[in-house]
């Protein structure tokens, strides 16, 4: 007998954050599990860097002025294994929903881009890096590494994410239709910026990068938005030309099927709440069927993506017993410095 594709209700956020308040804003991100759950939803996904906020003080104005907040910003971000951490895997596992967290990582003295995927029991499925922080983001985030580009087994499919403009890097992309990606999460901050000055970082070209992938990839595509609040507008808007540059609302949370097409209701850009899509992983054979990108529809004798995983490590500890301890004093003196494959 055939084993029937899950189906499961998804849903996306559409919110602020409580900006730069680690604690009120888990307090609230636990308000939208909880709501999601109680309309039957089995996943939640939250926008980029949800908690404390994406920190658009980057795109305002002055390194000077920006240090104001850097300090505030690194000490509200999230840290796995602290309480406040807990406290998202207890709600998961609370209300029984699987939970695709967006987040400031914090570790040791650098930040990333995180995403935490957390199982309906409160387990880790997943911890991912942003690949490749976005222009000024740079000077906040570190990057990841090819473990980042991964897809994981879990009761509710093969799931993954990105965030933001990674959805625009054709060969990340490929990298994770390439493990049959069939749950994809693509975490996003508002459209808020340069309105009606920068086209490509508005809603008609971003929105169009999630639906993209969900009908390049074959795959469902929950595709979380932030808001900026009036209260986020005061904290980082002390001139009119502030308030210009990065305006309230924002918000475009929307779920697409493996075909395209969106399936979640959709909320004003200013405001709150959740979209919701009833998910049919049976859909994704029809979407297949013509074009399947790394199988039938791929020409591997013609191209191929290489995805290293190896870890990149600040620091590798060898030991008086390690194969590799003294590699470069036994290496052959004629050896060349570069090999060719």
């Amino acid at each position: 007998m055939t084993k029937q594709k899950p189906r499961f209700r998804a849903a996306a956020v559409q919110a602020a954050p409580i900006f730069l308040d680690l604690d009120a804003t888990i307090d609230k991100a636990i308000g939208l599990i909880e709501e999601a759950a109680g309309n039957g939803a089995d996943l939640v996904a939250f926008p980029e860097t949800f908690i404390p906020g994406y920190p658009w003080y980057i795109w305002l104005d002055s390194v000077a002025w920006q240090m104001q907040f850097v300090q505030r910003y690194f000490e509200n971000a999230l840290e796995y294994g602290s309480p406040q951490a807990e406290r998202l895997a207890k709600a998961a596992r609370d209300s029984k929903i699987m939970v695709a967290m967006s987040h400031s990582e914090r570790d040791g003295g650098s930040l990333y881009m995180g995403q935490w995927i957390i199982g309906p029991d409160g387990r880790t499925i997943a911890k991912r890096r942003k690949l490749k922080p976005t222009h000024v983001e740079r000077t906040v985030f570190g990057e990841g590494d090819g473990r980042d580009l991964s897809v994981y087994d879990s009761e509710l499919g093969k799931i993954g994410a990105l965030c933001c403009w990674e959805h625009l890097q054709p060969l990340s992309k490929y990298a994770m239709f390439a493990q049959n990606e069939q749950v994809h999460i693509a975490a996003w901050p508002s459209f808020s910026i340069f309105p009606g000055g920068a086209y490509q970082l508005g809603p008609e070209v971003n929105t169009g990068a999630s639906r993209a992938y969900a009908v390049e990839g074959g795959c469902f595509v929950i595709a979380p938005t932030a808001l900026v609040s009036p209260e986020m507008s005061e904290i980082l808007c002390d001139t009119d030309t502030k308030k210009a540059l990065l305006t309230v609302g924002g918000g475009y949370a929307q779920i697409y099927a493996p075909d395209g097409q969106m399936i979640s209701n959709v909320l004003a850009p200013d405001e709150e709440g959740l979209v919701y899509a009833d998910i049919d992983l049976g859909m994704i054979s029809l979407a297949k069927g013509p074009a399947d990108p790394s199988g039938h529809y791929s020409r591997s004798d013609v191209t191929r993506l290489v995805l290293d995983k190896t870890p990149r490590e600040a620091m590798l500890v060898l030991h008086a017993d390690s194969p590799a301890r003294n590699l470069a004093d036994e290496a052959p003196e004629d050896e060349p410095d570069v090999k060719t494959v």
